[in-house]
């Protein structure tokens, strides 16, 4: 036989944020408590009903029990959650600032280069892509591409490129 469901010291709230709820993860979250707390339903009902899976479900009535009992901080909306960031966007405008300001007088930047002096600045390891992201981000882009290898040799490549006539002539 299932346990019974927990949680009926936080009927209210989860009756309060049913009528309030601005988007689908709270009203979610809102019946996973209230199913089985009113009408009986299993944990595997709940999930079907609201259409996740029992683990899922069993997390959501946990973190809002844990929210409403003060253990746990109110969830920020996903807009304002930089996931694992690795510094605010202030604070990566800055660091780009100081390492990029070559690129003001028009001087060539290698990403690979500036990826050293930007992890120096913010104290841990970057991934290069990260790198890449970060100045995607702040509207850096490439703007144009290369045009040649820097050891490449001038003289072979011209002698690679074709030397056809003007017109062809018809035989």
């Amino acid at each position: 036989m299932a346990r019974t469901a927990s949680g009926a010291e936080h009927l209210q709230a989860a009756r309060e944020l049913l009528h309030s709820a601005r988007t689908a993860e709270q009203m979610r979250q809102a019946q996973a408590v209230l199913l089985p707390l009113e009408l009986g339903l299993s944990l595997e009902q709940t999930a079907t009903a609201i259409g996740r899976s029992v683990g899922a479900t069993c997390n959501m009535r946990m973190r809002f029990m844990a929210v409403c009992e003060g253990r746990r901080g109110t969830p920020r909306s996903k807009h304002e959650l930089r996931n694992r960031a690795t510094a605010t966007l202030e604070r990566e405008a800055k660091i780009l600032d100081e390492v990029l300001r070559g690129a003001a007088d028009g001087a060539v930047l290698v990403v690979p280069q500036l990826k050293p002096q930007i992890e120096a600045r913010l104290g841990k390891p970057l991934a290069l892509s990260s790198v890449y992201r970060m100045l995607a981000r702040h509207g850096w882009r490439k703007l144009a591409p290369d045009t040649r290898h820097p050891d490449g040799d001038p003289q072979a490549r011209e002698g690679w490129k074709k030397n056809s006539p003007a017109r062809w002539s018809k035989s």
